[in-house]
């Protein structure tokens, strides 16, 4: 472990997570380790669904990345498994592909399960267009009968309405109700209709409740509880002033009084190390306790340092007949009702959410789950184990690099990259690479992703002498740019038509480390740069790391083969 490791010790606490240690030990009676689903994982909603052997099923967003909207599952709230994503193919949403921002994409699903169904309803989002547009928003229901199989979710059904962050509610009479964010941005509200979610027909939109007088109210659920419809909602923004606040009401109409305990749940003007908390959400296990899950960031006082973004947190819930829901204090480590009894048996073959990747691309395997394109990928950009290049995975360029045009833009042909998320504070990632470029601009490597403004790669690429470079290049632009390295150097002559080793480490709290070696003699490994995660703590997502390949622009076609992905966990840094 690096000395700047150590030193960070005396501030952090560092917890190591592994299913195969985890497995081991008995399981805890009611104390269990945040966040649940670390890295981007952002506006959970978590369900129980005892039909299916008392398992909870849990969405989160997934803005660009596709696939999208992944499903983790769990019988224990501790241990969860990705079972799949509910939007898993482009026929389900092709328009996901021309999405012109870098925080548009899929926002905030809510899900839920009735007679059998699993329903994902959520908003894609296109561009940034002024809120009030309604053109910016379009609200999608998917549905699906087996949520292990990703093959059942539906293609979606639209409806209209001018906001996001959308939610159905049947009553107690059978009848659904959609309520969601209106956007209009003098008269932001919280708003419901009538819907059929089979053809996505609405009724008229009625205003419920417009908050406490924070920002953006936005983020609503509603639950009905001893003949009183509570309506909670997410305020203040999705920075440190986020908040969780809830208003109830004898009718589901209204009118909704406030709690007067607002905000429910919050970590502003606190200390604590989970900041943002907010956009949370209520469900019950089997013993009929009160649960929320939140998003929330990890940051220490200074708040520069998260580039995992928001993730997802449980706290435990007391919520007494009659009374309001009272929500324990976020920490990393909790305690709080006594929790189902530890278990890994869940169906499906994606991964556990504390998993590494040890990855050989043989013949005849598919991508797993967990890894992730930037909005749809071009098929034709990616071959598992030519037979050219058995066990590898050959990845052609992209005319566009990972920034793109200008930044945000959605490339019309796509862009050749794959990635997984960080989902570790510390962790090592690395590949192997085969790659000899022939046209000036070629460029492959690997990759720190955030968005399209913020990157760091580190690349071999063949610049105008017709030679090739080892190149890293740091990308952060707009007001809150942070300085990252460049670094240009001719390939050493004796790694020149080798396969070579690329590596990711996050070295500590604050930067990652990036380094280059031949493969078959890793002591000659350099390392060439430490950039600053600052660079790529922002906004609504979190980061990847993954390999690329692009021509810059050019018309360069040489394709790059990539061999024995791995993804280490190291450690969480949980207060």
């Amino acid at each position: 472990m690096p000395l700047a490791t150590f030193a960070s010790l005396s501030l952090f606490s560092l917890i190591f997570l592994s299913p195969a240690t985890a497995a081991a030990k008995p399981a805890s009676n009611s104390t269990y380790t945040n966040p649940i689903l670390p890295g981007f994982h952002p506006d959970p909603s978590c369900i129980f669904v005892p039909e299916l052997d008392d398992t909870f099923f849990c969405a989160t967003s997934s803005f660009n990345a596709f696939p999208g909207i992944p499903i983790h599952a769990s019988k224990d709230l501790q241990n969860w498994k990705l079972i799949g994503n509910v939007l898993n193919r482009e026929s389900q949403l092709p328009e996901l592909a021309t999405v012109n921002s870098s925080t548009g994409g899929i926002w905030a699903p809510t899900l839920r399960y009735k007679d059998g169904t699993f329903w994902l309803v959520t908003t894609l989002v296109y561009d940034d267009y002024a809120q009030n547009d309604s053109s910016r928003w379009d609200n999608i229901i998917f549905k699906s009968s087996n949520p292990y199989h990703e093959s059942t979710w539906s293609n979606p059904v639209h409806f209209d309405f001018n906001g996001y962050d959308t939610s159905p509610f049947w009553d107690e009479d059978g009848q659904v109700y959609m309520v969601g964010s209106h956007a209009w941005q003098v008269y932001p509200a919280i708003q419901i209709a009538k819907i059929n979610l089979r053809t996505g027909a609405t009724g008229n939109w009625t205003t419920l409740w417009t908050g406490t007088g924070g920002l953006a109210p936005e983020g609503p659920h509603i639950y009905y509880k001893d003949e009183m419809y509570y309506l909670m909602i997410a305020e203040g923004g999705t920075g440190l002033d986020h908040m969780e606040t809830i208003a109830r009401s004898p009718h589901l109409m209204g009118p909704y009084r406030a709690n007067p305990a607002n905000p429910v749940l919050t970590a502003a003007n606190t200390t604590r190390f989970f900041t943002t908390v907010g956009h949370a959400d209520l469900f019950q296990d089997a013993s009929d306790n009160w649960w929320a899950v939140a998003l929330a960031t990890r940051s220490d006082a200074s708040s520069d340092y998260h580039p995992m973004g928001r993730e997802t947190i449980l706290t435990p819930v007391t919520w007494k007949k009659g009374d309001w829901p009272v929500f324990d204090p976020v920490e990393g480590e909790m305690g709080g009702w006594p929790l189902p009894a530890q278990s890994w048996h869940i169906k499906g073959d994606g991964p556990w959410i504390s998993d590494g990747d040890d990855i050989d691309f043989s013949l005849g395997s598919s991508l797993p789950r967990h890894l992730t394109y930037w909005r749809i990928p071009n098929p034709d950009a990616y071959a598992i184990s030519p037979s050219d290049h058995p066990y590898t995975l050959q990845l052609n360029p992209s005319s566009a690099n990972l920034t793109g045009i200008n930044a945000k833009s959605a490339p019309a042909a796509g862009v050749s990259f794959l990635g997984r998320r960080q989902q570790d504070t510390l962790f090592t990632f690395s590949v192997d690479i085969s790659y000899t470029p022939r046209s000036t601009n070629e460029e492959a490597g690997v990759t720190i992703f955030l968005q399209q403004n913020k990157h760091v790669d580190l690349g071999i690429v063949q610049l105008a002498d017709n030679k090739p470079y080892l190149r890293v290049r740091g990308i952060s632009t707009g007001a809150d740019a942070v300085a990252l390295p460049s670094y240009e150097a001719a390939l050493p002559s004796a790694w020149v038509g080798q396969t070579l080793h690329l590596e990711i480490k996050a070295q500590n709290w604050t930067h990652y480390s990036l380094s280059a070696g031949p493969a078959s003699a890793r002591s000659q490994t350099r390392t060439l740069a430490y950039p600053v995660n600052s660079a790529l703590s922002w906004g609504f997502t979190g980061t990847f790391v993954g390999i690329y390949a692009t021509s810059n622009g050019g018309d360069g076609s040489t394709p790059a083969y990539f061999s024995n992905w791995s993804y280490i966990p190291q450690g969480q840094y949980v207060n």
